[in-house]
């Protein structure tokens, strides 16, 4: 097991044991442990009921975080002709085709997120074992398969992320960095949680939400009260 540093202990000492804190004060009280030199990022653990070993009860989508997510997101783009054009007047980091293919084939991987045409997936799939893994695959359930291809890019650039339940049924998420405070915080993680309740397949019995986790990238996790989020989304 990983030792925690002196900071990370003292600032768990804030925290009340077993304790879940109403949504507004787990996000300031997280804030308040905060106390790395680099802005953290604030980031969310939702435990699902349910069971991500069935495929009816598999929880994806993408949400545009009102606030963004404080990263700039480098996007790479595989689409031709007009399309891809379109994608480098729209601000696309990288465009192309078969040559990026190639690249990646190679083990270069400088972007964050990509973008497919339709007609380009074909392709593409061909590099699916590599971008798979790490997140960086194009997906039509996450919008980044489409001919849309400026709307995709803006959109991931102004704060646009996938989320997926893990094994364990719990889906983890950047709401935004410390910076933000409390408010826009609040606003993010309320279009996140929304984003997760409409999604909650038929086939989960039981309580959806189980648990609520809200933590900066070197601090403790601190508990949501889950009865606080009623309120949140009336």
């Amino acid at each position: 097991m990983a030792k925690h540093g002196k900071r990370y202990i003292e600032a768990k000492k804030k925290i009340e044991s077993g304790k879940a804190y109403h949504i507004e004060d787990a996000i300031k009280l997280a804030l308040e442990t905060a106390t790395a030199k680099f802005d953290e990022t604030v980031e969310v653990a939702i435990n699902l009921g349910v069971d991500p070993r069935h495929a009816d009860q598999m929880v994806r989508g993408a949400v545009v975080l009102p606030h963004g997510t404080g990263k700039k997101v480098k996007v790479l783009v595989f689409a031709q002709g007009e399309k891809e054009k379109e994608a480098q007047e729209a601000g696309a980091d990288y465009v192309g085709g078969e040559e990026l293919i190639k690249k990646i084939e190679e083990g270069w991987l400088d972007f964050d997120k990509a973008v497919s045409t339709p007609d380009m997936m074909s392709k593409v799939s061909k590099i699916g074992k590599i971008l798979g893994p790490r997140g960086l695959m194009p997906s039509s359930k996450t919008g980044t398969v489409t001919f849309d291809v400026a709307k995709a890019i803006k959109e991931l650039k102004g704060g646009k992320i996938d989320f997926k339940v893990d094994k364990g049924g719990v889906i983890h998420a950047p709401i935004g960095k410390v910076s933000f405070g409390e408010q826009k915080l609040l606003e993010n993680f309320k279009t996140l949680y929304e984003a997760i309740l409409r999604l909650k397949p038929a086939s989960a019995k039981g309580t959806y939400i189980k648990g609520v986790t809200i933590s900066t990238t070197m601090g403790p996790g601190v508990k949501v009260d889950t009865s606080s989020l009623r309120d949140l989304v009336s």
